[in-house]
């Protein structure tokens, strides 16, 4: 490859720093009981509700399983990806109205039982993610570009061609410590976009597709 590229579609959404706060003071917690919950820093919840800095995905899940709010509540409607997800045909989902913050691609679909999280990040110079620990184990695979992973406290550069899988409760960050945009597959057991459906659940999805996901599930035989 010979530069990370970005789809021409974007899906913003305007600051959500506010509800994040408004929710929290509605559960009567402090910043310190959300950090400790998301396993986060009390300093970049208090920027997260000013809107000082945004959340990567899984971050902001983690937040608002603290603050038992549906994670959709804060995201823009993000359509499940269908099983064969097509180059350059994808929505580029970005937290930050302004063209210079992490970008998405939603790569994986969802079906009844689905336990994996599978998104490209084109992660854009300079960025750093926020330290965190949470439940579920993590995967990275470079395809292009240059990022430095910090896993409690050993630094390992990935280039394209390497991986590195870890469990989640280490903790860790990414830093694109290049001066040009870093392309990665990222897969975790996290639930990022919120619209899992349950192993044996009949009800409807919350987004379109999931009928058809159901409809190609095996069922078990009378």
């Amino acid at each position: 490859m010979t530069g990370a590229t970005e789809p021409e579609q974007r899906t913003a959404h305007p600051a959500f720093g506010a509800r994040l706060r408004e929710r929290r003071r509605e559960l009567n917690l402090t910043l310190r009981e959300v950090a400790v919950g998301s396993g986060l820093s009390i300093g970049f919840i208090s920027q997260a509700e000013r809107d000082i800095t945004v959340p990567s995905l899984t971050s902001l899940h983690n937040i608002c399983r603290v603050l038992k709010i549906p994670v959709q509540e804060v995201l823009p409607e993000v359509s499940v990806a269908p099983q064969a997800s097509r180059n350059a045909q994808r929505p580029l989902l970005t937290l930050r109205p302004d063209r210079n913050g992490r970008g998405y691609e939603r790569i994986s679909t969802t079906f009844p039982g689905s336990t994996l999280s599978s998104v490209l990040m084109h992660e854009p110079p300079g960025n750093r993610t926020e330290p965190q620990r949470h439940d579920g184990e993590e995967m990275f695979y470079m395809l292009d570009g240059s990022i430095t992973v910090e896993l409690e406290g050993e630094q390992i550069v990935l280039s394209p061609g390497d991986s590195l899988h870890f469990s989640s409760r280490r903790r860790h960050s990414t830093w694109n410590h290049t001066n040009r945009t870093a392309l990665l597959l990222h897969v975790c057991t996290i639930d990022v976009f919120g619209d899992r459906i349950a192993e044996d659940s009949e009800g409807p999805g919350l987004h379109a597709g999931h009928e058809d996901a159901r409809r190609a599930a095996p069922k078990d035989p009378a």
